[in-house]
């Protein structure tokens, strides 16, 4: 699950890996402690900011399947050279696929505003929404639908059968 802050990735990918019996990765757990402090400043994180950040995601998702197991990653990665750094080497073609939670930055804002619970300052989605790049290579999704009409979606559009 892809998108800017907001937009469901964690309630839609936890949903998601728990519907098919896979392993659910929260990007955001993966940030070291420097960038959750700047994210809840409202700090918008640069390219020397993230790399380590998705370093360690990638080798979490090579161990993974390395392994034979299977996950769902919730993670921002905005712009297609994020998302390519998230690809570990020893992935088979097809077997990382990208779903981009796409809503209107009123939405957003609107969530962000109630959101409790996250370190992320609601003022982070400006920035986020400027770096973002709207990723070609992605299934499409409506983040305003029910997060269970959306596993459902995602299901049917990888063929990933019932579990």
């Amino acid at each position: 699950m892809i998108g800017v802050t907001g937009a469901g990735k964690t309630t839609v990918g936890r949903a998601l890996a728990d519907r098919l019996g896979w392993l659910f990765l929260e990007g955001d757990d993966f940030h070291s402690t420097a960038n959750r402090d700047r994210l809840s400043r409202g700090v918008p994180l640069t390219d020397q900011h993230r790399r380590p950040w998705l370093a360690a995601i990638r080798d979490r998702l090579e161990v993974v399947a390395a392994r034979g197991n299977k996950a769902v990653l919730a993670c921002s990665a905005l712009q297609d050279a994020y998302r390519s750094a998230l690809v570990p080497p020893n992935a088979s073609p097809g077997s990382v696929r990208f779903v981009f939670l796409r809503a209107d930055p009123g939405t957003l804002k609107d969530r962000l505003a109630t959101r409790t619970g996250h370190f992320a300052a609601p003022s982070i989605l400006a920035s986020q929404l400027a770096t973002l790049e709207i990723p070609a290579d992605a299934l499409h999704v409506d983040a305003t639908e029910p997060p269970d009409t959306l596993v459902r979606r995602v299901v049917a559009a990888f063929d990933l059968g019932e579990s």
